[in-house]
């Protein structure tokens, strides 16, 4: 392509198909400058003229009037310099690269008055393959042309001026609407496309998003775990236990089969009293003991249906109202079991627990089964109160007292489960509980003898949702269960104290249900446990183990108590386990 003369004077002449431009003088050019490859010799500024064939010389026609400062180079040969626009082929370099100044044109401008701006734009390249780097600019291109003023013809209005009458600048169009308003009849900036949904509305055609797990009765799906006896379960404290925190109820896991039974799901037998009046119950148990005999309905109905601490305000409003201890008259107007269960009411849950320590102690021989129950079961701030009110009691150090009664690592279980150090929090690891899986097997059955310390110290220290998953690793690595190696390394009341962890961290009421039929299986009754797990489960899962006792042993928790119980007796424990009775 080319571009039109300049007024007056004859474009470029016809260049030979070949050999790039016409010899020129050599060091002909800028002063100074190389020479670049592939450009004939050219006469510049201050050079002699041409004395070879080149460009003609041509007239010296004036510059465009008011033209913005010309980037073209002048050639010599003529007594004034001439201009003219030197036309480097498609494709070909910069005539002078490295130059300083803007191409040519500068800018967006036309190269004539009138004419299109130059392809390329500002600091593009000036026509289709020319080249990127600029012509040089600056002061006036040559001798004798003066430097351009700025306005790019005469009259021009200046530069930065807009057409006329044109609004300010700053302003849209007419009629146009606020910069930052919407499109015509566009909802607010917050305001979601038309039809969408709310923004917590859940998938289409989704459960709202507090039901519960479809066809599970608004509870979360259990998962099976190594033991399918032993569900899911929480570890939980004596009776009028409190349920878990709201940091407990709103842990997050990574595996459902690690969630803990929910407070929610535990299901107690025994509820606080609607309409309590503690001075109408102390009334009522004074008329009831009141005279010869004693009326045994109205004593297992006041208080078998009363909560503890309820009852506990009977006791208290009692001894203020008639200045008698209300125990002491039960002790004198009842007999037997039926004594033992109705004094077991009235005791404050750590009071209990430290009389049922003490009397498996007192005497020849200990009670174990009793030791391991309390503290495999009981939370850390528990048994800190049981040993607080111990001493209080008995003026005795329960810690010395168990060391004195048990020995080797049976002494140190118990031990260490009484020191009340177990992380009670519901995070799992599940890095960790790997980790532990395998520390237990190779202190067991991966080695001849046992490590007892090794599980001695996992079982005492670890919380019951991360034991849950040892037990689930181990079980992976290990061809038996937890509890199936356990019985094989182990023996005795270490045996016996390992596998109620076991048990309770994996299924609570299952655990209770099994120490329930223990107590009644075969001949005789162990009374006294019994009546301790009725008393101290009634107010926290005793419907839980209702159900499990059912399932495992294929009867009733009931027709258990029938066959083993009688009298006022029977009556006061269907009565706590809500089924019979009064």
């Amino acid at each position: 392509m080319s571009y039109p003369s300049y007024p007056g004077g004859g474009g470029y002449p016809q260049q030979p198909s070949a050999g790039g431009y016409p010899g020129q003088a050599p060091g002909a050019g800028y002063p100074g400058q190389p020479q670049q490859p592939g450009y004939p010799p050219q006469g510049g500024y201050g050079a002699p003229p041409m004395t070879t064939a080149g460009y003609p010389t041509q007239s010296a026609p004036a510059p465009y009037p008011s033209s913005a400062p010309h980037s073209s180079i002048g050639f010599a040969g003529a007594a004034t310099a001439v201009t003219a626009f030197q036309m480097p082929r498609p494709g070909a370099p910069a005539p002078y690269p490295g130059q300083p100044g803007a191409g040519y044109p500068p800018g967006n401008s036309s190269p004539y008055p009138g004419g299109p701006p130059m392809p390329g734009g500002n600091g593009g390249a000036p026509y289709p393959g020319g080249a990127a780097a600029p012509y040089p600019s600056g002061g006036a291109p040559y001798p004798g042309v003066t430097q351009a003023p700025s306005a790019p013809y005469p009259g021009a209005p200046p530069t930065n001026a807009p057409y006329p009458g044109a609004p300010p600048a700053s302003a849209p169009y007419p009629g146009a609407p606020p910069a930052n308003a919407p499109y015509p009849g566009a909802p607010g900036a917050n305001a979601p496309y038309p039809g969408a949904p709310a923004a917590n509305a859940p998938y289409p055609g989704g459960p709202p998003a507090s039901a519960p797990y479809p066809q599970q009765g608004g509870k979360a799906p259990q998962q099976p775990t190594a033991a399918p006896n032993y569900p899911t379960a929480q570890p939980v404290g004596g009776h009028g236990a409190q349920p878990p925190t709201g940091a407990m109820a709103g842990m997050k896991l990574s595996q459902p089969s690690a969630q803990p039974q929910a407070a929610s799901r535990r299901r107690p037998s025994v509820r606080a009293a609607t309409n309590f009046n503690k001075e109408e119950d102390a009334q009522a148990l004074r008329k009831a003991m009141k005279g010869f005999g004693c009326d045994e309905k109205v004593v297992i109905t006041t208080l078998s249906r009363r909560s503890v601490a309820q009852r506990i305000e009977i006791r208290n409003h009692f001894k203020t109202m008639y200045g008698k201890d209300l125990m002491n008259e039960i002790k004198s107007e009842l007999h037997g079991h039926l004594e033992s269960g109705v004094l077991a009411l009235l005791r404050d849950p750590i009071e209990y627990d430290c009389f049922s320590l003490y009397q498996a102690m007192k005497g020849a021989g200990t009670d174990e089964s009793v030791l391991i129950e309390i503290l495999c079961s009981r939370s850390n701030a528990q048994k800190e109160a049981i040993k607080r009110k111990f001493k209080e009691m008995y003026k005795k150090d329960l810690e010395k007292e168990v060391k004195s009664e048990t020995s080797g690592n049976f002494e140190r279980l118990l031990v260490s489960l009484l020191s009340a150090t177990r992380d009670e929090s519901t995070t799992v690891d599940h890095a960790k509980a790997k980790a532990d899986a395998q520390t237990l097997y190779k202190a067991g059955e991966a080695r001849w003898g046992t490590d007892e310390s090794t599980f001695n110290y996992i079982f005492a220290s670890r919380n019951f949702t991360q034991l849950r998953l040892v037990f689930e690793e181990y079980s992976k690595i290990c061809k038996y269960d937890i509890e199936k190696s356990i019985q094989r390394e182990m023996s005795g009341d270490l045996k016996d104290g390992m596998l109620a962890i076991v048990k309770m961290v994996r299924d609570t009421p299952g655990f209770f249900a099994y120490r329930l039929y223990k107590s009644m299986k075969g001949l005789g009754t162990d009374d006294e446990s019994l009546v301790r797990i009725l008393v101290t489960r009634c107010e926290v899962d005793m419907e839980d183990i209702k159900t499990r006792f059912q399932q495992e042993y294929k009867k009733s928790l009931r027709s258990f108590i029938e066959g083993d119980t009688s009298g006022n007796y029977r009556r006061l424990l269907l009565t706590l386990i809500n089924d019979g009775g009064y």
